[in-house]
């Protein structure tokens, strides 16, 4: 039993690592596209996206409000260049208001 999880351990480590190290081997000393870095640089913004969105829309079933004033707040401190402490919080402290309010 003990086995399995460590060579459980090894396999994830190594699927981890792999695809992050590739990209350095294979791309060693090559300059890629402007086109290709333009797209590369927007990817964790896209992936971000993706990921927070839904969680905007359900975060209550009853209320699509509240994660539309979260995510509203956070965008708000965000443009006006707020930590990103300060940008949690303050979507926090948003929604707190809200729920106290209802």
């Amino acid at each position: 039993m003990r086995s399995e999880i460590i060579w459980m351990i090894v396999g994830m480590g190594l699927v981890t690592y792999i695809p992050r190290m590739l990209p350095f081997v294979l791309f060693k000393g090559k300059e890629l596209p402007p086109f290709i870095q333009g797209v590369l640089k927007n990817v964790p913004y896209a992936t971000l996206g993706a990921l927070i969105f839904p969680a905007i829309v359900f975060i209550q079933k009853d209320d699509i409000w509240y994660g539309i004033l979260g995510a509203a707040a956070a965008f708000i401190a965000a443009f006006l260049g707020a930590n990103v402490i300060v940008v949690v919080l303050g979507s926090i402290a948003a929604l707190a208001l809200y729920s106290y309010l209802l």
